[in-house]
């Protein structure tokens, strides 16, 4: 049984070098990851040349950039990007990558011919960009890092006014559409919710796994987590909670210089992580609770039956000190213990002779 789809994040870890994003995508393929996710962004489209960085990625980098002089260094260029494509197909692993502004938008859907997209945290609030990916009519995983239940729900309504071609658009009327049977539909049929605290990396005490169950009857729809905690315990642990995607983040290296190494998976824990998830998928198995074919075998030897404690003679009485319980469990099931008792024996019995 595999359901999960794991993405293995690669994000801006090539450090601008293709040469570094196929051995990424390499090492992928390699742990036996369902797809390989990149970050597609024109930097002077995405933040202002004086915003400062975040303080993990301070901590990180150890440099004290701004965040445009940081991204301007992790670019891939648009051709190199169809490299990895088709690097991509031609090893058959799944190519995704998140845009980050709109002509990026434009580029993976339109160029790339993406039928999926992830929308990271940071996005959910923007509703032109939400609206212009889901006018595509792509499939959407939905990040939800920093956000509330009720900023999740307005990101939705944006989706669904998009996937529904809806060209008037006002947030009113997104919000409006959002109540209609026709906007739970689409949403249902292209959306899935990734789980996600947004902190690199995430102590364990904020993952909060069991919100995965509140969004699951909060927004009837799939729901995944993107981890950002060391290690691959969370993941694995996600799985057997039902979560449907996977999606962490992986480096050749730990210390190569860059925001997102130190918090990423190293090939080796990559592989694990893969390989533990699909031992999960498989125990997991079915939900009604029955004997399996592989232990009915064991239940002759395992279970146990009425035998005589000593010899007993035809006619004598079962008592509390010629009846006792042993295996194995091929003659009267202990349930009838009390029934035998006082009962008059029809054959003789020798010592530990299975009652019949």
């Amino acid at each position: 049984m595999k359901s999960t789809l794991i993405i293995a994040e690669a994000g801006v870890n090539h450090n601008g070098s293709l040469d570094l994003a196929l051995q990424l995508v390499d090492v992928a393929i390699e742990a036996g990851a369902d797809a390989i996710k990149f970050q597609t962004f024109k930097t002077e489209h995405l933040v202002t040349k004086s915003v400062q960085q975040a303080e993990y990625q301070k901590k990180n980098t150890g440099k004290s950039l701004s965040q445009y002089e940081m991204l301007k260094k992790l670019e891939l260029s648009y051709g190199e990007f169809k490299k990895l494509k088709r690097y991509c197909d031609e090893k058959n692993i799944m190519f995704l990558s998140t845009p980050f502004d709109l002509e990026s938008v434009d580029f993976l859907i339109k160029e790339l011919k993406l039928n999926l997209i992830k929308i990271p945290s940071g996005e959910i609030t923007n509703a032109p960009y939400l609206y212009k990916i889901a006018s595509y009519g792509v499939d959407v995983i939905l990040s939800t890092g920093m956000a509330t239940k009720e900023e999740i729900h307005h990101a939705l309504a944006f989706l669904a006014y998009g996937f529904a071609g809806k060209t008037d658009v006002s947030f009113a009327a997104v919000k409006h559409f959002y109540q209609t049977d026709e906007a739970k539909a689409l949403l249902g049929e292209k959306v899935s919710l990734l789980h996600c605290t947004t902190e690199y990396p995430t102590p364990y005490e904020d993952v909060h796994l069991n919100a995965m169950d509140d969004m699951r009857e909060e927004f009837h729809l799939p729901i995944g987590l993107s981890d950002h905690t060391e290690g691959i315990v969370v993941p694995i642990a996600a799985v057997a909670k039902g979560a449907t995607i996977i999606e962490k983040h992986f480096t050749l290296d730990k210390t190569l210089p860059g925001p997102d190494h130190k918090a990423s998976l190293n090939p080796n824990e990559l592989k694990e992580m893969v390989q533990s998830i699909r031992v999960v998928e498989n125990a997991l198995g079915e939900k009604e609770k029955r004997p399996t074919k592989t232990e009915l075998k064991n239940k002759e030897v395992a279970r146990k039956s009425l035998v005589a404690a000593q010899a007993i003679r035809k006619g004598e009485m079962f008592t509390h000190d010629n009846l006792t319980i042993k295996r194995p469990g091929t003659g009267i099931e202990p349930y009838y213990y009390w029934n035998y008792i006082g009962k008059r024996a029809e054959r003789d019995y020798k010592e530990d002779e299975v009652i019949e």
